[in-house]
């Protein structure tokens, strides 16, 4: 064994030697000889054992080498070499959205959208680069998610992979695919209510309840619009008693606000006892909660309301639709009150606004109406004495 060549009956081809790998004994190393571009080549073609090769094989790759219809392993390693380096300079999809995923924080948001884009988006787009996506593509994807999922659903999984794409633009990683992502048409401006006796039921449902921290957190809904979420994250030092207002913490993936802290809100909170832990309204060993779906249920069998009122958020209506029937807010105090990031979701609440508005303004019309008939005139008297 060693560096000794040992001719074999064939042009060109030789041996060597050496320990054989994986097993016991040698081996022979097979190479080839040949000229090219008048220069000799000498090129290592396989083993005995590990590649099955034989010196008639090496003969044949060599008639291959010579004729050009054959690549070299040395240059089939360059070419892998090559191809790893490009595959590490693209951006595929799937890159950006692991990418995008490391720089934020886990939630369940997050872990909802991941698992729809492992379902709906990884098979189609995720080794593609975003410039290599075509319209038609995404036209396909539209179609075939609106036949088995809401309009809904269908946006928040067209609405990952604009959000990919948006992403690796403006990081500058990638480019486009030089058209806009068309999302499907969505109502879900769903407004909940609850009459004035449905009202009263629930919170005799809530007081009658063993689970004070859920009825608790039922109130606080009622009382401040509070998201579900923002009320598992509160925690005691967030409360001003003394000034009269909470900390939102991360309300809805915005930057913390703060909220006024009403009578109402006050008295639950005074009401709520201290546990160990900084949370308000705490979970098992004192960690954030995740569901209390199962109790809110519970409290909304008793008290009769609609199976569709969903009892957290539908709260949230609640409080929103009464700030704004009163015709004693103003849409842009209700977006704060509601730490909506923008005015478009506070616009649902509009139209009840209006409706206070319009039946002030009948009162009016209603005096007028009156006097035309001659009927007695109730003459209002302005308290400035300037006019």
């Amino acid at each position: 064994m060693g560096n000794k060549r040992v001719k074999t009956s064939y042009l060109g081809v030789y041996y060597r030697e050496a320990q054989r790998i994986g097993g016991k004994g040698a081996e022979r190393i097979f190479y080839i000889t040949f000229k090219r571009d008048g220069r000799m080549v000498e090129e290592k073609v396989g083993a005995q054992f590990r590649d099955a090769m034989t010196p008639a094989k090496a003969a044949r790759i060599r008639a291959e080498r010579i004729e050009g219809k054959r690549t070299s392993r040395k240059e089939l390693r360059e070419q892998e070499q090559t191809r790893k380096a490009a595959e590490e300079n693209r951006w595929t999809v799937d890159r950006l959205w692991e990418q995008y995923k490391a720089g934020r924080k886990l939630n369940k948001g997050l872990y909802v959208d991941d698992l729809r884009y492992v379902k709906f988006l990884k098979f189609t787009f995720g080794a593609k680069e975003p410039a290599d996506i075509i319209h038609l593509e995404v036209d396909r994807l539209r179609i075939n998610l609106s036949k088995t999922l809401s309009p809904q659903t269908t946006k928040h999984v067209l609405g990952i992979l604009k959000r990919i794409i948006n992403y690796g633009e403006n990081k500058g990683l990638c480019k486009g695919p030089g058209f806009k992502i068309e999302m499907p048409p969505v109502d879900n401006k769903v407004t909940e209510d609850l009459t004035q006796e449905e009202l009263s039921r629930l919170l005799d449902a809530i007081d009658r309840s063993g689970n004070t921290d859920v009825g608790a957190m039922m109130k606080m809904a009622l009382f401040t619009g509070m998201r579900r979420g923002e009320m598992f994250k509160l925690e005691w030092r967030d409360v001003d008693f003394e000034r009269g207002f909470m900390r939102i913490r991360d309300p809805k993936g915005g930057l913390s606000q703060t909220i006024p802290l009403n009578d109402g809100a006050r008295a639950v909170l005074e009401n709520q006892p201290r546990r160990e832990g900084p949370l308000v309204f705490p979970g098992k060993g004192g960690n954030q909660r995740t569901n209390v779906r199962w109790e809110l249920q519970k409290i909304k069998e008793t008290a009769g309301l609609p199976k569709d009122f969903r009892p957290l958020h539908g709260l949230r209506h609640v409080y929103a639709s009464m700030l704004a029937s009163s015709g004693q807010v103003d849409m842009y105090t209700l977006q704060k009150l509601l730490t909506h990031k923008s005015s478009a979701m506070t616009q649902r609440y509009a139209h009840l606004r209006d409706e206070s508005l319009k039946r002030a303004s009948q009162v009016a019309g209603d005096i007028i109406t009156a006097a035309t008939n001659g009927k007695k005139v109730v003459r209002i008297e302005s308290k400035n004495t300037d006019q």
